[in-house]
């Protein structure tokens, strides 16, 4: 790409990311801030429906307002070359950091799952359901996670098409009740904090690899593999991936669970400083 191609009054620096929908671009602003644009395939610029969930993206994105989830900084739904602007989060998707440098360990892993607790708090806090927590759309950078792509978000309780045998989000990371064709909810999210984070800590996906018919087998029947994940955070992702969603705490309680444990370990290092 050239460096002088334009969007607006935002230059387009470089492809860093492209989908069956859409491209996103590293971009700088009119005033020199990077940014990350992404612009509908031109295929589907003109077609209403796609415009429709670009906007209904931007408006999910634009209510939450956390340092652990990318920002919305502008869009636009009319004209040529519709697209939405978010903050341009520097790092590395956990898909790829885990395979390149293995999974996260001891209070790194913590900190990962607090953090993502937090976001995904965030999240619902603002009246959203985010749909699609899973490895790709979360950017870590050291041991920071920032929370991505709000391409198939919708406001809590707003109406889905669903039904059985239609996956809608990144499979391996699904709740259950999303298999069987249940509307997404905030506990849909919370289940898929739990199989992110297990995923951040094992190198593994809980549910295995391999066809989608077998991975959501064992979703369906809770066959977690959660080996080689400390304590306590073990015992919360088997809370957070309990087959009935309405005994999964909140991600604000997980939030909360994880500051605990925190502190705990910092008094313990300070007593034995002392």
């Amino acid at each position: 790409m050239g460096t002088q191609q334009r969007l607006d009054h935002y230059r387009l620096l470089d492809e860093i990311g492209r989908g069956s929908t859409a491209v996103v671009h590293l971009a700088v602003d009119a005033v020199g801030r990077e940014v990350a644009v992404k612009e509908l395939c031109p295929e589907l610029a003109a077609d209403p429906e796609a415009r429709r969930r670009l906007a209904r993206e931007m408006a999910a994105q634009g209510r939450v307002d956390s340092p652990y989830v990318a920002k919305l900084v502008d869009g636009r739904v009319a004209g040529e070359r519709p697209y939405v602007v978010s903050q341009y989060v520097p790092g590395c998707p956990l898909s790829d950091l885990v395979p390149a440098y293995g999974p996260l360990g001891g209070s790194g892993v913590m900190r990962f799952a607090r953090g993502l607790a937090l976001a995904v708090a965030a999240v619902h806090d603002a009246g959203v359901v985010h749909r699609d927590v899973a490895p790709g759309n979360v950017m870590v950078l050291g041991e920071r996670p920032t929370l991505i792509d709000f391409g198939i978000a919708h406001e809590a309780g707003a109406g889905q098409a669903t039904r059985p045998g239609m996956v809608v989000g990144t499979p391996a990371y699904l709740a259950p009740e999303i298999i069987e064709g249940d509307p997404a909810t905030r506990a849909s999210d919370v289940f898929s904090w739990g199989a992110t984070t297990a995923y951040a800590a094992t190198g593994r996906p809980p549910f295995g690899r391999g066809s989608l018919h077998g991975i959501c087998f064992r979703i369906l029947r809770g066959q977690a593999d959660l080996e080689g994940v400390p304590e306590p955070l073990a015992a919360l992702l088997r809370h957070a991936m309990r087959r009935d969603p309405d005994a999964r705490p909140t991600a604000r309680w997980f939030a909360g669970a994880l500051a605990d444990w925190s502190r705990d370990i910092t008094q313990r290092d300070r007593a034995l400083v002392a």
